[in-house]
């Protein structure tokens, strides 16, 4: 944990900016590297019956961590993620409940 899902971006783009992005959200979240995931979905944007370009938008499953490092991870993920091409770009945080997660069976 965290899980990161992005879609509205360049796969290369997320690519390039993957390793750093995981380097500095691990230093600030303190957990093993391997607790990542990123995933990248592709998407088509329409808007009044054609396609829209759309903007990147991110979505964060993790246990809770408070509204400090939400902030905090928000802000980091916005910054590697936007250029000039993306000036827009939307992070959304999905909190999981310990009780309700499940690895190989057992809740933790």
């Amino acid at each position: 944990m965290p899980q990161i899902k992005i879609k509205g971006a360049e796969l290369n783009h997320i690519l390039f900016i993957s390793k750093p992005m995981v380097d500095e959200l691990q230093a600030l979240l303190q957990v093993p590297r391997e607790y990542f995931t990123i995933e990248y979905v592709e998407a088509v944007y329409i808007k009044d019956g054609s396609r829209d370009s759309g903007f990147p938008m991110i979505e964060v499953s993790w246990f809770d961590r408070g509204q400090e490092l939400q902030d905090k991870t928000a802000s980091i993920i916005t910054r590697y993620v936007q250029t000039e091409s993306y000036k827009n770009v939307d992070v959304y945080f999905i909190p999981l409940l310990k009780n309700n997660y499940y690895e190989n069976g057992t809740h933790f």
